[in-house]
């Protein structure tokens, strides 16, 4: 069967749009920004990319929770509640129930997910994915007793819902996966100036590959190389591997962040139907932020198979 897309024309369409999503997001601040829920690395990659909305077979329902700063008060919480479902052989669609929120500080957002997945050999093991993102997204500033009149927060308020688009690609294989997300492509290209209650990512690429292992009581160790984008923050890159043990039943995962920050988790199986993931989040240097000491969980549920 012909090939019509390669892994190699996936990475140069990457590469084509780098400097475009560099130039888009700015460099004109310093201090790392938060890294995104630690699921959306193995365990819920349709979270980070629309494309992998039905990848797998079947229905598959994500929980994913992080809360920080828990000396803090006001402590940023954020939840996300994702399903997504296999119509066919070429399509699949997901929801996506999103809410963040750092002391007055809210977000919330509803999306819609649609994607193609073609095949890209006979045997069916190798695809690529394509997906598109429509998203009503609300921001606001919570006005709180004896806090202070502010025509920021009167005119950052009457925004209101907007409207959002996020598109994604990716190639996968038996072993290989690229991936490429443009999260809200409008306000990315329209190069805005507008101020953001919180950094939103701007691009995210994401290579990784499943090694088979001799040893009985290691399944498999999947090494991933991730980068990304926050406008007005230096990009962020996340190297790091997670290793399945014992039937795929446990899994352990570590990553370094660029932006001075680690992360490790453990994962649990259920009959190939549930899986359960806690993760920690530490920086390792500099000031204090936002990333520092927060712990994540995530379950999937996997339905229809």
């Amino acid at each position: 069967m012909k090939r019509f897309f390669t892994p190699r024309l996936l990475l140069m369409t990457c590469m084509a749009l780098m400097p475009v999503l560099l130039h888009a997001q700015g460099f004109d601040k310093t201090m790392p920004p938060q890294d995104p829920l630690m699921i959306s690395y193995f365990q819920n990659r349709y979270l980070a990319n629309p494309a992998m909305a039905g990848a797998d077979s079947g229905l598959s329902i994500n929980v994913g929770y992080r809360k920080q700063w828990k000396e803090v008060p006001d402590a940023p919480v954020t939840f996300a509640l994702t399903g997504d479902y296999r119509l066919g052989r070429k399509m699949g669609i997901g929801l996506t129930v999103f809410n963040d929120q750092a002391g007055p500080l809210k977000q919330n957002r509803v999306a819609l997910t649609y994607a193609y997945h073609l095949r890209l050999s006979e045997d069916d093991n190798e695809s690529l994915h394509i997906g598109l993102t429509g998203a009503i997204d609300n921001r606001h500033i919570e006005k709180r007793k004896n806090m202070p009149q502010d025509p920021y927060v009167e005119a950052f308020n009457k925004k209101g819902s907007e409207f959002q688009a996020d598109f994604g690609i990716a190639y996968t294989n038996d072993k290989l996966t690229l991936q490429a997300s443009l999260p809200n492509i409008t306000r990315t290209f329209r190069n805005s100036d507008e101020v953001e209650p919180r950094s939103t990512p701007s691009f995210f690429v994401a290579a990784s590959y499943k090694l088979g292992t001799k040893c009985p009581q290691i399944n498999s160790i999947e090494p991933l190389v991730a980068f990304r984008g926050v406008k007005g923050y230096k990009p962020v890159g996340d190297v790091g591997a997670k290793v399945n043990f014992y039937r795929n039943t446990v899994n352990m995962f570590a990553m370094y962040h660029t932006n001075n920050a680690v992360s490790a988790g453990v994962g649990f199986q259920f009959k190939n139907s549930i899986e359960v993931q806690a993760s920690y989040t530490s920086q390792t240097s500099g000031p204090k932020t936002n990333v520092d000491a927060n712990f994540g969980l995530g379950i999937k549920i996997r339905l229809f198979r």
